[in-house]
């Protein structure tokens, strides 16, 4: 089972990026869960979403997980919120940001032995330079399928066009590429 926790502020898209990650999966044939968990709800408040996948159905619906995966898509809650929680040997990390990986694992101790696992990528201005708005959701999306090889750049890209359908073809382009330059920009 792959397991995948987002730590975002409620408003920056987690729940639909954990959403349309679990549409596109579900294409597959794979079983798939995306929830999230959140207090009052309100626009900036922290929260969490989750990803599971697997090949067999999930019975699990606890938000306690050994995640592979951590997607921090607001920068400032990779310093205040305990990302590390319940992590693997081979947890992944990939966190929106604009300093060099050398400054941000620096200032976070908890990452300091997991250089190798650190995945920065500035999902925020890949955003605000394709979509036109801080909506770092997709761009992240692109950088878990570059660091997981999930599943091929183009699969991935096909299929979140036909989950944002109900959109505009303005904001389907504007998404497609923030999904590629995430993709390529992801370190």
């Amino acid at each position: 089972m792959v397991e995948i926790r987002w730590h975002s502020r409620a408003g920056q898209g987690a729940v639909t990026g954990a959403k349309g990650l679990g549409s596109v999966v579900a294409t597959t044939g794979k079983e798939v869960q995306a929830y999230a968990l959140y207090g009052s709800a309100k626009r900036g408040a922290a929260m969490n979403a989750y990803n599971r996948i697997d090949d067999k159905p999930i019975k699990n619906h606890a938000t306690k997980m050994n995640p592979d995966f951590v997607l921090v898509i607001d920068p400032a809650l990779a310093f205040s919120d305990d990302i590390t929680k319940n992590d693997k040997e081979n947890t992944q990390y990939i966190i929106t940001t604009n300093l060099s990986k050398d400054e941000l694992i620096s200032q976070i101790p908890a990452l300091q032995d997991k250089t190798d696992r650190v995945h920065i990528v500035d999902a925020i201005q890949i955003s605000l330079d394709t979509i036109g708005r801080s909506m770092p959701n997709t761009p992240i999306l692109g950088a878990l399928m570059k660091v997981s090889n999930m599943y091929e750049l183009d699969f991935f890209l096909d299929n979140m066009k036909k989950v944002l359908t109900k959109f505009p073809q303005k904001i389907i382009d504007a998404n497609m590429e923030a999904i590629t330059r995430a993709y390529n920009e992801v370190k």
